[in-house]
C-alpha cells in the first residue's frame, strides 16, 4: 500500500504524513510542485526522526506519476460518495490526497479509480489531511491486514 500526496502545500501536514508512513510500513509518493521546499525545517519538525524510515518517491508531475502504474488509485476527497468505511481495500492500493488549498483537478478525479470520503457532519467544511488520511489507513491495513506486528 502507498500513501500518495499531490502537490502538498503545507510542510507541517507533509512532515506528519511521512512519519505516519513510516510508522505504519506504507511507501509514499509526493507529486511535485510542492508548495515548499522539501528540506523546510517545518517539515523536518513535524517528521521528526522518522523521515529516514520512509520508502520515499518524488514525481516531476501527475503524468510522470503515472507513467509507473502503483495500482489502483484511491483518492480522498470531499466531493465523494463513498464513504471510506464501506469501501473494500486492496493491499496494493495507492491512498491518494489532494493539495489542502484545492484537491486535485479534474483530470485526477477522472483517472482515479476509487472517490472515498470521510463522513461527518454537515456543514462543516473538512477534516486536516492527515486526520483523514490516519483514519482511511487504518481502516485499509485493518482490511487488508497489513498493520505492523507488536514486538512484545
Amino acid at each position: 500500500m502507498r500513501l500518495t500526496l499531490y502537490q502538498p502545500d503545507i510542510p507541517q501536514n507533509t512532515g506528519t504524513l511521512l512519519r505516519l508512513a513510516a510508522c505504519m510500513g506504507l511507501a509514499v509518493d509526493i507529486i511535485e510542485p510542492c508548495g515548499f521546499v522539501l528540506d523546510d525545517k517545518r517539515l523536518r519538525r513535524s517528521g521528526m526522526d522518522y523521515l529516514e524510515g520512509v520508502d520515499l518517491t518524488r514525481h516531476m508531475s501527475w503524468n510522470r506519476f503515472l507513467e509507473r502504474p502503483p495500482g489502483r488509485i484511491v483518492l480522498l476527497t470531499t466531493r465523494a460518495d463513498t464513504a471510506y468505511t464501506d469501501f473494500t481495500f486492496a493491499a496494493d492500493d495507492c491512498l491518494l490526497l489532494g493539495r489542502e488549498s484545492a484537491g486535485v483537478p479534474p483530470e485526477v478525479h477522472e483517472r482515479a479509480d476509487a472517490e472515498l470520503i470521510v463522513p461527518m457532519r454537515p456543514g462543516l467544511r473538512s477534516l486536516n489531511v492527515a486526520v483523514c488520511a490516519a483514519m482511511v489507513v487504518g481502516e485499509a491495513l485493518r482490511q487488508t491486514h497489513a498493520f505492523p506486528e507488536i514486538l512484545a
